[in-house]
């Protein structure tokens, strides 16, 4: 019997922009991502405008959580990804952007496609040739494969291979 797996994913991939998109000016913004802080998650946690319990994702030993900002406006979380080191791969727990970079109005494009291309960079990093699994809610599976070049595995599991990874990597980070 497969195993079920939770936290099926739903980001949306609203483009590949190098960094972040501000959508109103064009303009690029540089970003950066660090390990959240627990006044990180003090801001998130009383802020309530955030789907997913940040705080349980914080406080599992077995994961970790980061956030990507604007360089040199650390204060201002764009997103977070929640990361879990596998045997031979990266598992994407969760990953949302913040409230106001999601839907018709959203500030910036590009968060999700940067988070996700930091969970390959760690990856690579680590040793797992740019490998990254995740669950994908099932009418996202498309989706996924299109924007990112992941793989459909198998039930809703899918995986972004080398080749992927590489192309996300190069595109969100210049080192």
């Amino acid at each position: 019997m497969d195993k079920i797996f939770k936290n099926e994913l739903d980001f949306i991939i609203d483009g590949l922009t190098n960094s972040i998109l501000n959508l109103t000016t064009l303009d690029s913004f540089d970003t950066e991502i660090a390990k959240i802080s627990n006044l990180d998650l003090n801001n998130i946690t009383n802020s309530k405008k955030w789907n997913f319990n940040w705080e349980n994702e914080f406080k599992n030993n077995s994961k970790q959580v980061y956030k990507l900002t604007i360089v040199n406006n650390p204060k201002v979380i764009q997103g977070l990804i929640s990361l879990t080191l596998e045997f031979d791969h990266i598992l994407i727990n969760l990953l949302e952007s913040a409230y106001f970079n999601i839907g018709n109005k959203k500030v910036y494009a590009g968060v999700p496609g940067n988070l996700v291309a930091f969970a390959c960079q760690s990856s690579f990093e680590k040793g797992f040739d740019g490998n990254v699994v995740f669950t994908a809610k099932y009418k996202l599976i498309k989706h996924y494969e299109l924007s990112l070049g992941a793989f459909h595995l198998n039930n809703q599991r899918m995986i972004i291979d080398t080749n992927a990874a590489k192309k996300l990597v190069n595109k969100y980070f210049k080192n």
